[in-house]
Parts: C-alpha cells; sequence; structure tokens
C-alpha cells in the first residue's frame, strides 16, 4: 500500500495532478487491505484514529487555576462571561475555545512621576511629575498607586491597551497607559485646584483621597475591571531652579506655625487660670454680699421688735437696754470701786479679774 501511495507523489513536477483521480486511487488501496489486514478491520481503523485523535484533543480542554488566580473563558472568540476560580476545570480546547488565566489578589503598583531601577535606584520621570497648582505656581509631585484585579472578564477585554514596555506591560491590558494616563489626570485636575501649601504642607491627605475617587471613577468609566486599593504621595517638592526659596518660605511658614501654636498653648494654660480667679472673686462676693444682706436684715428685724417693745414701754425698754449695753462693755475694762469712806483712795472692789491685784 505504502508503495501504491508513494508512486502517486513521485510524479513528474510539470504534470498537473487530478485530485479525484489521487482519492479514488487512495481509496482502491484502501479497499485492498491494510499491509495483511482484512478489508474489515480496515474500514474500523480510520474511525478508531479519528475517535483517539479527538479524546486527545478534547483532553487537552483540561486547565487548572490556582488559588491566587482566576480563569476567563473565550469561546469561537467571544468572552463567555465565566470566570472560573481555584481547581480543576475543562472548557473547549484550541481553535474552539481558550482559556486566559491571571493573578487577582496580587497587590500591583504603579509609579507615577519616578521609576524605581534594578538594586532601589530611584530615577525621576520630570514629564510625569512637573505640575500646576490653583494658584499658579509649579510644583514635582510623585507618587504611588496600590491597586489589583476586580473584574478579570473587564480587565482582560474592555480596554485595548498599547502596554507599556518601560513598566514591563504587556500589550491588551489597562495596567500600562490607560491606568498612568488617568492616574496623571486625576492628579493634576486634584492639584490645579489647590494652593501649593496645600499640597506642599498641610492638605496632603485630602489631595490623596481626591485623587484616588477621581481615579477610581475615571476606571469605572472605562470599564476597566481595576479597584484602587490606596494612592500615596512620596516626594512633593518645587522644582530645582526654584527649591532654596521655596524651602525658605516652607521653614518660615513652620516658624510661623510653632509660634502660633506656642500662643494658642499659653492661652489655653492661662484662660482656666483666669476663669477660676474671676469665678473665685465673683463667688465670695456674692458669699459676702448674701452675708451682709442677712447680717442687715436680721439687724432691721432686731430693731423693729425692739422699737415695739419701746413703745410699749419706753422706762423698761431704757433700763433694759442701758443694762445690756453694761453686759457688753464692762467684762472688757478693768473696773474699781470708789468708797467715799476711805478718803477718796480707790480701793478694788472684789477680785473682778483673776489677773487684777489690789492697789491701795
Amino acid at each position: 500500500m505504502k508503495s501504491k501511495i508513494l508512486s502517486l507523489f513521485q510524479q513528474r513536477p510539470q504534470q498537473e495532478i487530478d485530485l479525484d483521480e489521487l482519492f479514488e486511487k487512495i481509496k482502491s488501496s484502501f479497499s485492498g487491505g491494510f499491509g495483511g489486514f482484512s478489508p474489515q478491520i480496515g474500514r474500523f481503523f480510520i474511525p478508531g484514529i479519528l475517535l483517539a485523535l479527538i479524546l486527545v484533543w478534547a483532553a487537552t480542554g483540561l486547565y487548572r487555576v490556582e488559588p491566587s488566580e482566576q480563569a476567563a473563558e473565550k469561546l469561537l472568540g467571544s468572552f463567555t462571561n465565566n470566570l472560573r476560580g481555584p481547581g480543576l476545570h475543562w472548557f473547549w480546547p484550541a481553535p474552539i475555545g481558550q482559556v486566559q488565566k491571571e493573578v487577582v489578589t496580587e497587590t500591583k503598583r504603579l509609579e507615577v512621576g519616578f521609576r524605581t531601577g534594578p538594586g532601589g535606584a530611584i530615577q525621576d520621570v520630570g514629564e510625569e511629575a512637573l505640575m500646576i497648582t490653583g494658584d499658579l505656581n509649579l510644583v514635582d509631585v510623585q507618587l504611588i498607586v496600590q491597586y489589583r484585579i476586580g473584574d478579570l472578564g473587564a480587565y482582560l477585554y474592555n480596554v485595548d491597551d498599547p502596554g507599556s514596555p518601560d513598566r514591563e506591560i504587556r500589550e491588551g491590558v489597562p495596567d500600562g497607559l490607560t491606568i498612568l494616563d488617568a492616574t496623571e489626570a486625576s492628579l493634576r485636575q486634584v492639584v490645579g485646584q489647590r494652593s501649593v501649601d496645600d499640597i506642599l504642607t498641610t492638605n496632603k491627605e485630602a489631595v490623596q483621597t481626591d485623587t484616588l475617587l477621581m481615579l477610581q471613577e475615571m476606571l469605572n468609566s472605562y470599564e476597566t475591571g481595576i479597584d484602587v486599593l490606596e494612592v500615596r504621595l512620596q516626594n512633593v517638592r518645587p522644582p530645582d531652579e526654584v527649591r532654596e526659596d521655596f524651602d525658605d518660605v516652607v521653614r518660615a511658614r513652620v516658624d510661623k506655625e510653632s509660634v502660633i501654636n506656642a500662643a494658642l498653648a499659653y492661652e489655653q494654660d492661662q484662660l482656666p487660670k483666669a476663669r477660676g480667679d474671676a469665678e473665685k472673686v465673683t463667688n465670695a462676693a456674692q458669699a459676702y454680699k448674701e452675708e451682709r444682706i442677712l447680717k442687715a436684715t436680721g439687724e432691721a428685724n432686731r430693731f423693729s421688735a425692739l422699737l415695739g417693745e419701746y413703745e410699749k414701754s419706753k422706762e423698761v425698754t431704757r433700763q433694759r437696754l442701758y443694762l445690756e449695753a453694761m453686759e457688753e462693755v464692762l467684762p472688757g475694762v478693768k473696773k474699781y470701786v470708789l468708797d467715799p469712806e476711805n478718803e477718796g483712795n480707790l480701793l478694788q472692789f472684789l477680785p473682778l479679774n483673776e489677773s487684777s491685784s489690789t492697789t491701795p
């Protein structure tokens, strides 16, 4: 049989091959048996070969997805919206089907305004970093974006990106120019709405937050399937030509803030003390006022009562007042009794005071 087939292809090159005649000769050759096999066996040989080839081809559709991966399936060149998780799966093999796997748990990193080279060397990228602020100042802003794949189907098939060879990003995924341009556009818009002081000193956190929100909104509008995890400012500085002048201004502002903070701290220390002293004086004055009012009220009531008694019996009341006055005055003075019969000499009458002695 082999000799017959070879003889079909050993004809002269200039002769035209008749395909119908060629197939008829091959068919007649097979009908005569295969190397001594019976024609009955020959009838099942080709189907068996075809079935084995089909089984081998179907077996190539088995694939494994690792725990950190997801797989997207395409049928006849179209995405089927099927995403496979970790495990062993089967899908139509090539050329009917195609399976594309990606690591979806990895946190990826995008550098804007600089690149980290081998050995950790930092290389500035001025055309990405140089921006204009809302108060028309120039500033160099370096930024890091951390992100990961949120929707694998959108990530693989919604954006046709040219890639980024310098960052080793392949074509067809939005990790290349798409996310870089979106990040740069978002950052420039946020920086362009703020003063240079906000970006250099006081409101870096707000710049990061606003950039993240704007970047995520832009990537969602492109249907990139990327989730932005963090936006972090790195070096934020004026251009080299005016950096020293800017540093002087920043130092002066820092000194100003330090003096203001010290004054505020002194104010916070002194105000409570002053308020406490004022409250103490106010309370003492209020207590003295109440005391004087009560005392005056008591004396007025006492005088009114005494007046009533005096009007009832003037002589008796007058005598009683005199005696009460003497009771209050006499205990505090040294008392002597003059005996007219003793020729006018002073004679202390009785031991009216323990410390007193008889005076001749």
